[in-house]
């Protein structure tokens, strides 16, 4: 399992990497770390939950940056972990702030007042919100919006057979492409809103960035088994590359002069 990535600046919530890059699709990794502002504390966990699939996607962020090199593309990176506050739902939604995951109880999230929600809304989401928001504007039209995550190959006690699921909510033109040209580039078990889907309230990000701006968009779940180290990361996101590149040419997506030139 690639390790646990640190923040080296406790008090930043959200960054971009390759700020400059000049292909225009915005890449955006809500899930990336499980950092844990010291104001939070432990949150009552042990190290091996704050370290475990719980707080952050493994993988997701490697897989992230190499496809923003393989772009050159900006991404959004959310820097603490989701524990503290889950960037991918919007404040009045009950699982933004878990107490209670699929074995663990979070006591540091129990019985929270609106007074601390609120804290943890104006100092973890709208940070990220404002960033997502003001990296697709300095992008311009036209322009596309991917999320990267990965899930667990085991969830309640269960096996997960799909590998790589491909989510949208009602704007289906990039996941379906993606979804048709997928064979060509992967033997990878591929499934539609899989495994999560609208009706899990996944797809924030995308309503409020990529639907409400009528940009393309598309949410990646890669299964964490599959990403666990950097050679999986570096493989994965050059197959997603491929994969994504085509597929946005196929929905009429095109350059702009400037990213054409550079």
């Amino acid at each position: 399992m690639l390790a646990q990535r640190a923040n080296s600046d406790e008090s930043r919530v959200v960054s971009v990497f390759n700020p400059e890059g000049k292909f225009p699709v915005l890449i955006v990794c809500e899930h990336a770390s499980n950092h844990i502002p010291e104001a939070f504390g432990d949150l009552g966990l042990p190290d091996e939950a704050r370290d475990g699939h719980i707080a952050w996607d493994p993988g997701a962020r490697e897989v992230s940056e190499h496809l923003a090199r393989l772009f050159d593309s900006p991404l959004v990176i959310s820097e603490v972990s989701r524990l503290v506050y889950d960037c991918n739902r919007p404040p009045e939604a009950a699982d933004a702030i878990v107490s209670q995951t699929e074995l663990d109880q979070v006591p540091g999230n129990v019985g929270l007042d609106e007074s601390q929600r609120a804290l943890r809304i104006e100092r973890i989401y709208r940070p990220f919100e404002q960033c997502v928001s003001q990296t697709l504007a300095n992008i311009g039209k036209p322009s596309a919006l991917v999320t990267i995550h990965s899930f667990t190959p085991v969830f309640f006690g269960k096996q997960r057979s799909v590998e790589l699921g491909i989510l949208h909510d009602d704007d289906s033109r990039l996941g379906s492409v993606m979804l048709q040209l997928a064979p060509r580039y992967t033997g990878l078990n591929t499934h539609r809103n899989q495994p999560y889907g609208p009706e899990d309230g996944v797809t924030h990000t995308l309503k409020v960035h990529g639907i409400a701006n009528g940009i393309l968009n598309v949410m990646i779940e890669i299964r964490s088994d599959l990403i666990a180290n950097a050679t999986q990361c570096l493989e994965m996101a050059t197959v997603l590359h491929g994969l994504m590149a085509e597929s946005l040419r196929s929905c009429g997506f095109r350059e702009t002069e400037d990213t054409a030139k550079a």
